[in-house]
């Protein structure tokens, strides 16, 4: 991926005059006071004096200095994002020592598994060793700390996990088990840490298709949660380690099961967490959306029509649920032959997939008899095969998950926020461009909850008047991709879903500032 420039802004004037006042810009800061020498001794008399007008001048060259490192930095551009890296918050722990000359900085990227990391470190020393007082760039890369996005009570195990992707299919033996495992671990070689957790309790495939020494998950006699085991530094959680094989229940007692091994394991920090779904859309899938905030979602189907009916429910499942699709991998869907690529099963049901529902981005995966031997090896394709054709669709497959993450972690964040200066919420729906203004007493009146409206009757128990006119939110935070949390003054927590914000009355003509 090429990365995006703005047009570079020197931080010195262009004319000869101001070019030769701008060589001398940084020595004049430094120097106290004409004749006198930094490097000379000075009398007693003038010791004082002049140590005072240093102090000014290393406040006033090192302020202007920080200028010229961030306009500097403002020419790269995050082409996820489509904003410079300084807007994005990227640059932290700026420093500038006292001679002016060693200029240090740390870049805090959005996950560890950025695809473009080392081209950010690359371009930002570049733009920075070419201020002309630099003669030494100190840069370090960082990621920002595990945290989910949503707000509400999140169960303790998934408190510090960042992304939760769901692999779906909606019909077995397609490959999802195969798709889920070989994402993780492409995750995983990106520099990320994830987990994974496989969601099929009446089948469960991740015993077989990984190799972990310790093959019973533990439970720490403390707190009674669930200690993942580990392969290849990725955290694993299935029925299948619980020494019960294969489950023999009823649907509720499944629900029940999966809800307690996701929710009470100790995951730690992750980046990611990929959840094998089980396939269907019924009452194990809805359980599994409601209790997990999905980020994304990525959909595995095969070239054959009957697949693509199958997978079209699961998009409108999770269509409902707000969760976005953000990949189509088409499994089994190629051979090469005689210089000739075959299509024994026909082609479409992918394409047709992203072209009726609007997902970005579609990958083809062939008919490999190693793909196939993977899975049942205990070694997964990517791990054993990391330079192959497979590994480098996966890697494509993990860059796009990376990215869309971050964009809808970005959407997310900022699309209800409250602006004072305007006293307006102002609400930028996912997947729209439109930006509307809302008052913060209509917003209040119409909450829809058991607390202003009676679920029996219908009746409104929050009165008009009950709401002061110039009432303001406390806190706006994002739950999922669906809905925002809003705490008022009262203490009251309302959950305002961006379909309903679009419906209320409008503010017009609202006074913007930049």
């Amino acid at each position: 991926m090429e990365l995006l420039r703005a047009p570079p802004a020197s931080p010195f004037p262009t004319s000869k005059a101001s070019l030769s006042r701008g060589r001398t810009l940084v020595q004049s800061f430094c120097v106290s006071s004409p004749p006198y020498s930094s490097r000379r001794p000075y009398s007693s008399l003038f010791v004082s004096n002049a140590t005072n007008l240093q102090a000014e001048a290393s406040i006033i060259s090192v302020d202007s200095a920080k200028k010229d490192v961030l306009t500097a930095l403002s020419q790269i551009i995050d082409p996820d994002f489509g904003t410079d890296i300084v807007s994005c918050g990227f640059v932290k722990d700026l420093h500038i020592d006292d001679a002016l000359k060693e200029v240090s900085f740390r870049l805090e990227l959005t996950t560890p598994a950025c695809p473009i990391k080392d081209v950010f470190e690359q371009n930002a020393n570049e733009v920075v060793a070419a201020i002309p007082w630099v003669e030494k760039v100190n840069v370090k890369m960082s990621s920002q700390p595990a945290k989910p996005v949503f707000a509400g009570e999140l169960p303790k195990g998934l408190q510090a996990i960042s992304n939760i992707i769901a692999v779906s299919s909606c019909k077995a033996s397609v490959g999802k088990s195969t798709v889920a495992v070989n994402l993780a671990y492409t995750l995983a070689d990106m520099g990320a840490r994830v987990g994974i957790f496989d969601a099929d309790v009446y089948g469960p495939s991740l015993p077989t298709m990984v190799s972990p020494k310790n093959r019973l998950l533990e439970m720490n006699p403390e707190n009674r949660t669930i200690l993942p085991t580990e392969y290849l530094g990725v955290k694993l959680v299935s029925f299948g380690f619980t020494g019960q094989g294969r489950a023999i229940m009823r649907g509720p007692m499944v629900s029940g099961v999966i809800n307690q091994l996701l929710t009470t394991a100790e995951w730690g920090e992750l980046d990611y967490l990929v959840i094998d779904m089980p396939p269907g859309t019924g009452d194990i899938q809805l359980t599994l959306c409601q209790v997990a905030p999905l980020t994304a979602a990525v959909i595995v189907t095969t070239p054959q029509k009957l697949a693509f009916i199958d997978v079209a429910k699961g998009v409108r499942m999770f269509s409902k649920l707000k969760v976005p699709c953000v990949a189509v991998v088409e499994n089994m869907c190629y051979f090469d032959a005689d210089n000739n690529r075959y299509y024994p099963f026909g082609k479409g049901s992918g394409a047709q997939v992203v072209q009726q529902f609007g997902i970005p981005h579609l990958f083809d995966l062939p008919i490999r008899p190693t793909l196939s031997a993977s899975g049942d090896s205990g070694v997964p394709e990517v791990v054993d095969d990391p330079q192959g054709e497979v590994a480098k669709i996966f890697q494509n497959l993990g860059v796009c998950v990376v990215q869309q993450c971050a964009k809808i972690r970005k959407q997310v964040s900022t699309a209800v926020y409250y602006d004072a200066s305007i006293r307006a919420i102002r609400v930028r729906v996912p997947d729209s461009n439109e930006e509307i203004f809302l008052h913060p007493a209509t917003v209040r009146r119409n909450d829809r909850s058991a607390q202003s409206v009676d679920e029996w009757s219908g009746e409104q128990k929050l009165q008009y008047g009950d709401v002061l006119e110039d009432i303001e939110p406390e806190d706006i935070r994002p739950m999922g991709n669906y809905a925002v949390s809003i705490t008022w003054p009262d203490g009251f927590s309302q959950i305002a879903p961006y379909d309903q914000l679009q419906t209320m009355e409008r503010l017009i003509d609202v006074p913007l500032t930049s």
